[in-house]
């Protein structure tokens, strides 16, 4: 239920723990997608550091594309490992 009676309670909402996984997916996306650009615009771009970014954000479309077919538990189960991975990121 929701902590203060201004936000509204949608945990009986069908679909929370798909949108939850999309949501951690994307940030993880964006993060990558960060990493890239400001590696592409730094004076000497490391290649090999963009090439791992630019597979470390197809897994991670890959298994947002995943979702499509997911069931509630696997949506629940991605949206877990993903938000751990953007903390791991935003440590790195």
């Amino acid at each position: 239920m929701s902590g203060t009676p201004d936000e509204p309670d949608f945990s009986g909402l069908e679909g929370g723990e798909e949108q939850a996984a999309q949501d951690a997916v994307q940030e993880v996306v964006n993060w990558y997608n960060t990493q890239i650009i400001t590696e592409r615009r730094a004076p000497v771009p490391d290649e090999e550091r963009i090439e791992n970014l630019k597979a470390g954000r197809q897994a991670a479309l890959d298994d947002q594309a995943q979702l499509a077919t997911a069931d509630t538990d696997e949506a629940e189960q991605i949206a877990t490992a993903y938000a751990a991975r953007l903390r791991e990121l935003d440590d790195s």
